[in-house]
């Protein structure tokens, strides 16, 4: 049980197997406007998410095989009941479309700790295909719209053993200007 923001950060991991259950659509859009408080240069929101369930992902399957030349479908977005597709939506401003992007993917590590703290087990995939024409259709994606990857999302496995959380050293990674 975490009991702050940087207990419930200390403990997340990512959840390379999960169970069938997933949250509902309304628990989703709940956490999604937790998430949605990221720090937003501008309040551009230049952010989307898309839920893929059930036979949606079966259609993500067929464009990841299709981006790599391959018949058939992927497998891949099967590993998990609930996939969420983080888009950047690059807006003409006076924010650097790296800005932007970098909001989206706050958004999605936001939104992995909210699904973490609820109970769900999340990992973050991406893969080359992310860029591909294939899998921007079969998401819909505008010419301003680039995808960063999916969150997948099911539920958390019983495990015979507690897993060990690794810890990380502040210190090594905060230093100050050279002299």
């Amino acid at each position: 049980m975490t009991t702050g923001a940087r207990d419930a950060m200390r403990v997340r991991r990512s959840w390379s197997k999960v169970t069938d259950e997933a949250p509902t659509h309304d628990e989703l859009v709940d956490m999604v406007a937790a998430a949605g408080r990221v720090a937003d240069h501008s309040s551009l929101r230049p952010w989307r998410l898309i839920e893929l369930r059930g036979e949606d992902r079966e259609r993500l399957g067929r464009a990841i095989h299709k981006a790599e030349k391959k018949d058939g479908a992927s497998t891949k977005p099967l590993r998990a009941p609930l996939l969420i597709a983080v888009v950047a939506r690059i807006q003409k401003d006076k924010v650097p479309d790296w800005e932007q992007e970098a909001v989206a993917s706050g958004v999605a590590h936001m939104l992995s700790l909210a699904l973490d703290e609820a109970g769900w087990g999340v990992i973050w995939r991406t893969g080359h295909y992310t860029r591909s024409k294939a899998v921007a259709k079969a998401h819909g994606l505008r010419k301003n719209e680039r995808l960063l990857g999916w969150l997948y999302v099911g539920g958390k496995p019983g495990l015979a053993r507690e897993m060990r959380v690794k810890q990380i050293d502040g210190a090594a990674f905060l230093s100050r200007l050279p002299r």
